[in-house]
């Protein structure tokens, strides 16, 4: 995947995140993600109080381009963060190797029905334009479930 590329996927990522919705968790995700054609489509998180409904960012942008009639996704990007200020500037946040927002068990599965054709998926976790990590689909879901 081009740099220009992951560079405008997370831009768009970090713009989708400021439209989620989840006043329950106080954590906001956006994602972005290109299709063969190049057209990006965006989502974010949506909880509601029955939190089974929740939806996450991920699925959405899927969905998005789904709706346009798309079939294949080249890459995603993924942008979380928390908007509680003091787990934010918490030493445990900024420290952990673990606060990128991957995505969930659900997404994962959701975004392997619609690998490209004959290739795999480049899923881009970011913290910020500058820090990010690039993995293939098969990497975060080596067992996935496709008929």
């Amino acid at each position: 995947m081009k740099k220009e590329v992951i560079e405008l996927l997370i831009k768009e990522a970090i713009k989708a995140r400021d439209m989620a919705y989840a006043p329950y968790s106080k954590y906001l995700v956006g994602a972005a993600l290109v299709v063969p054609s190049g057209n990006i489509y965006t989502g974010c998180n949506v909880e509601n109080a029955s939190f089974g409904l929740t939806v996450c960012a991920e699925r959405v942008a899927v969905f998005n381009a789904i709706s346009e009639g798309h079939r294949h996704i080249d890459a995603i990007a993924i942008y979380g963060a928390p908007i509680h200020p003091e787990y934010s500037n918490s030493i445990e946040h900024k420290n952990s190797d673990d606060n990128y927002a991957y995505p969930c068990g659900a997404c994962r599965q959701v975004l392997s029905e619609f690998l490209p054709e004959n290739k795999d998926m480049d899923v881009i976790v970011v913290r910020s334009l500058d820090d990010y990590r690039v993995y293939k689909l098969s990497e975060l879901m080596p067992h996935m479930f496709l008929i």
